[in-house]
This record gives structure tokens, sequence and C-alpha cells, in this order.
């Protein structure tokens, strides 16, 4: 099983001046983050897409190409590419050059993504939300799979005959993983195309996403796919600390940007109870000490049979010295005992 780590970039607020802090200081620490991520062992890293205030990070290929000059051997990922509001050819086009430039080391995720700022941002109407993502992927995959490509839909002007260049190290083929929050028609299409299934749990049990990995898994077989090809990962808010006072204090690192985007949601303020249920056992945060967080990702091991797990890990915009040592015990410690 891969082990990996997933950031969004986020900015801390402060009250006192009334802004975010720097976004080219936080990016600056992604970077010196997914440095210490490849010495310490992390298979994967993945960086989230937003285009908002309290977001660092609009282009997550920009990162990574950033990330590739400095790394040797953790693969690179966008963590996700919100593909209703862009364009394939494009996407294609900068994942087969950091797929070159990492000498073969890029990935992508694919979603529609849990905000839309993108798509008013980009001139795309959100009453074409569900046809946008379906056409844009069944463009990319073409792209992707095919050296010439010809296609037509109705929302994009069609390719006749075309090859989009450079084309990635692997024969052209970049490996592509559908993204899901839970909604089964989105894993009914990842299990039909073959492609490795991305499960967002963030709340709740995860237990109670069984079901939805199941019907994937027994779809995947149903179209024909094998078996022993089938990839699957969940993406979770994770943090590790030996420092229980640490862990505690988290909290409100965690409470400040749950409750940012709660406000925009209509979501009632985040509770201290919710943290503590979500770092329980069989709650959805892998929130805690090196052996709590490993027992839990063991856990999603035995209820999913998952091939990869992502954790989420700058939640609320951490420190970067409490950054810094989450993921080197998420290296150092929780790996080698999932491991």
């Amino acid at each position: 099983m891969e082990l990996g780590i997933g950031m969004f970039g986020d900015l801390s607020f402060d009250p006192n001046t009334g802004k975010y802090r720097d976004a080219g200081a936080k990016l600056r620490e992604i970077i010196e983050q997914v440095k210490l991520m490849d010495e310490v062992g992390i298979d994967v890293f993945a960086m989230g897409e937003h285009h908002r205030e309290d977001y660092a990070v609009s282009s997550p290929e920009m990162i990574l190409a950033a990330a590739a000059s400095i790394t040797k051997n953790i693969k690179l990922a966008s963590g996700v590419t919100v593909l209703s509001s862009s364009e394939p050819v494009k996407v294609y086009e900068d994942y087969a050059t950091l797929d070159l430039l990492s000498d073969g080391r890029a990935e992508i995720m694919v979603g529609r993504g849990s905000f839309i700022e993108s798509f008013p941002l980009y001139g795309y109407s959100l009453n074409d939300y569900e046809q946008l993502f379906d056409e844009k992927l069944d463009l990319l995959l073409k792209i992707n799979s095919e050296t010439n490509v010809t296609w037509s839909g109705e929302l994009r002007a069609p390719m006749k005959n075309q090859t989009v260049y450079p084309r990635a190290k692997n024969n052209g083929k970049l490996p592509i993983w559908r993204a899901v929050g839970g909604t089964p028609q989105s894993v009914l299409s990842a299990a039909q195309l073959g492609m490795p299934l991305v499960v967002a749990i963030i709340g709740g049990m995860p237990s109670q996403f069984k079901n939805l990995v199941d019907f994937y898994k027994q779809e995947y077989i149903k179209a024909g796919h094998k078996k022993e090809d089938m990839q699957i990962a969940i993406h979770s808010h994770t943090f590790v600390s030996e420092n229980k006072e640490v862990i505690e204090g988290y909290f409100e690192d965690y409470k400040s940007q749950m409750d940012r985007i709660g406000k925009s949601r209509g979501w009632a303020a985040y509770t201290k109870m919710q943290y503590d249920g979500g770092r329980s056992r069989e709650g959805a945060l892998f929130i805690g000490t090196p052996d709590e967080v490993a027992n839990k990702i063991k856990d999603m091991k035995e209820i999913f049979g998952i091939t990869r797990f992502i954790g989420h890990m700058d939640v609320g915009d951490p420190s970067h010295d409490v950054m810094m040592n989450s993921i080197e015990l998420f290296g150092k410690k929780v790996a080698p005992l999932v491991r």
C-alpha cells in the first residue's frame, strides 16, 4: 500500500490585521515540505486546486513542477484537477511536461471539485456542471490513450486527427485517477472506465463508505477489467504529533478552516465534540500519535482493501515547524508501522 500526503495550501486568517497570511511564504514552505516528504520515503504528494482568498494554490502544476526539481522518488499528483472548468488538452500537456521533467512521476486526479469558484472565473455555466465533466473526461482519456485524436462533443470544439505534445514517458500515458466524494454515479462511471478510484472521506465514519467501495469493485469486474489492476485510495484529513497538547491545540487551526468553509455552506460552527469524535478509532479524522494514525490506516486496509492512503495534512494552516514534524513522523513512524 502506498502512503501519501495531500495539501490545499490553506492560508490562516489574522483577526488583528483582517488579512490572510502571505501566499508566497506559504508556497515556499510547501516546497520545503515536499522535499522532506521525499527524504522520509512518502510515496505520493497530491496538490489541490482552489480559486479563493483562503488558499494559496490555484495552479497545482506550478507547485508540482517546482517540487519535481528538488525530489527524486515521490510521485507528484494533482489532488484534484477540477476538470469541469479546465481544458483537457492543456491538462494533458502540463502533466506530460511534468512527467518528463520528473522522469515519470506525474499523476492526475480528476474530480468535479467541491468548490465552484472556477466556473464563473473561467466562463463556464453551472447549468452544464455534469455535462462539462463527462465530456472533458472523455476527451482527456482519449488524449491519454491515443496519439492522433479525433473527438467531438457539445460544449467544446471538435478535434480532427490532432496530436497533443509532448507525450508522457510511459508510451504517452499518464495515471489518471477519478476522485469522488461519495456519489454512486461517479463511482459507477469510474468502475466502468477502469479508472483508479480516490474516495474523499472527511466526516462521519469511514465504514459508512464500505458499500460504495464494494459497489465500485463489483462494477469494475463486471465491466471486464482485471482485478489485479484495481486501485483504490482514501483521502482523509490527517495530522501527526507525539505531543498530546499539540494534538489538542490543533483543534483551533482545524476549527478555523472548517468554520470559514461552513459559513458559506450553512454549516453549524465546528465543535470539540466533532473533533474528538472524528479522532476516535471509528472516526474519519486521522489525527493523533503515530500509533493512533497507523492503526486507523490499517483499519482502512482491512475494511476497503485500499492500495493507497493519502493524508490531507495542512487543514487550517498549521505552522511550518509543526507541519514538518507531522510529515517526518508520518514518514518515519506511521509508514513503517503500516507497512
